[in-house]
């Protein structure tokens, strides 16, 4: 997108785009740890919530546990996506 109308903006990280729902669930169980990092989700996020933040508005990140195994240290790991600190 190039531009946000909204004062807001929400975004949810669920799965790779090449595995069904089920292979996820089953590959990321317990949900205790990352199983298979995902950068271009990661540099995706950081990118979208430094352009909502540039502008203003509020942004508003959903981790599911079933993008990389466990949400906590997925987002951690979101500002060395792009070097930010």
């Amino acid at each position: 997108m190039e531009h946000f109308t909204a004062p807001f903006t929400v975004f949810r990280l669920l799965t790779s785009l090449h595995m069904t729902y089920k292979a996820v669930k089953i590959r990321a169980a317990p949900y205790n740890k990352i199983v298979g990092e995902l950068p271009e989700m990661r540099k995706d996020a950081v990118t979208l919530v430094q352009q909502v933040v540039t502008e203003n508005r509020k942004a508003n990140v959903l981790m599911s546990n079933r993008a990389e195994g466990y949400a906590p240290l997925t987002i951690r790991a979101l500002p060395a996506a792009l070097g930010a600190v």
